[in-house]
């Protein structure tokens, strides 16, 4: 395992207003650091962040205020991206330049003010393809969908500054993260809630039988708190390590909710892999980091903050 380091003093978070982020910022701000965001707060909600968070509104491609938000800070967590696989289908120019082009600006301005760490927000499932779980960081990258181009895009060009620049950068690839605060989080998770909660039918695209690996936020605020406080570069899975179907995670969410809807099946869409879960050996060999969170009593806690803040219908 490295050696654990201290938290960077000062760090900036790229969609930090974010669900990823509303869970993240609260961690680095207890753990000691500065946290300043840069959101352009079209999803985000900066009622999450705290007053001694440094808010500054701008998109990631605009370079000068990337410049701007970069002032001063020791490390980079980039969380800002356009996270639909469903929506880069659809539009896969956009996604390009929100995640592909995005990045590439995030990363130009970290290099050149200095910046001492950079995360990168990845994902496993999505980049990796329809590979023979469990994957890890040796799979080979076959994305079938523009939205997972662009993050093997984004990881392709972390690695091209580490070796061009020195810039210390690691990718994480995210599994499929739930959890409070995800009420405008697009994906089968904040859907079927929201359904559930409604008394509504569940949709699911498919037989059910397709799997993901599911983490819970907390869990991946301990794995992203653990990539700053360390020197690991490189690319690391942040994953469960449990392979769930969609339609047990529907049983999962009807259970947590007390809810008895019907579940209605449609057909697949494309661009959406059918298996995946990864292993997380990497993660726990040099980070120190294992997820700790069941499944059911994540899932159950994660609905009851729905039904809590009455959070709003998701976009579709």
């Amino acid at each position: 395992m490295t050696d654990a380091r201290p938290i960077p003093p000062s760090v900036l978070v790229t969609g930090g207003a974010c669900f990823v982020g509303a869970n993240l910022v609260p961690a680095l701000l207890a753990a000691g650091a500065r946290v300043r965001v840069l959101d352009d707060c079209t999803t985000g909600d900066p009622s999450r962040l705290a007053d001694e968070v440094d808010l500054v509104r701008g998109d990631v491609r605009d370079a000068d205020a990337v410049r701007a938000a970069m002032e001063g800070v020791d490390a980079v967590v980039h969380l800002a991206a356009a996270g639909s696989v469903i929506q880069s289908i659809e539009d896969p120019a956009t996604n390009f330049d929100i995640n592909a082009r995005g990045t590439l600006t995030v990363l130009t301005e970290a290099q050149a003010a200095g910046v001492g760490r950079f995360v990168f927000a990845s994902t496993g499932g999505a980049l990796i393809g329809n590979a023979p779980p469990p994957v890890d960081e040796t799979s080979v990258p076959r994305p079938i969908s523009p939205y997972g181009a662009s993050k093997l895009s984004g990881e392709g060009y972390c690695h091209a500054f580490h070796g061009a620049y020195g810039l210390p950068t690691i990718a994480l690839r995210f599994a499929n993260v739930y959890g409070p605060h995800s009420e405008r989080k697009r994906g089968a998770v904040t859907t079927f809630i929201h359904h559930a909660l409604a008394g509504e039918p569940i949709t699911i695209h498919g037989d059910g039988s397709a799997t993901r690996d599911f983490l819970h936020s907390d869990d991946l605020v301990r794995g992203i708190v653990a990539a700053l406080s360390s020197g690991v570069t490189g690319v690391v899975h942040l994953a469960s390590e449990r392979e769930t179907s969609i339609e047990e995670l529907a049983r999962l969410i009807l259970t947590a909710a007390g809810a008895d809807v019907d579940v209605e099946h449609r057909p697949a869409r494309r661009g959406e892999v059918e298996r995946n879960f990864a292993l997380a050996r990497r993660a726990a060999e040099e980070l120190g980091w294992r997820a700790e969170v069941d499944l059911a009593e994540g899932m159950a806690e994660t609905v009851e903050w729905f039904r809590r803040h009455a959070a709003r219908a998701p976009a579709t």
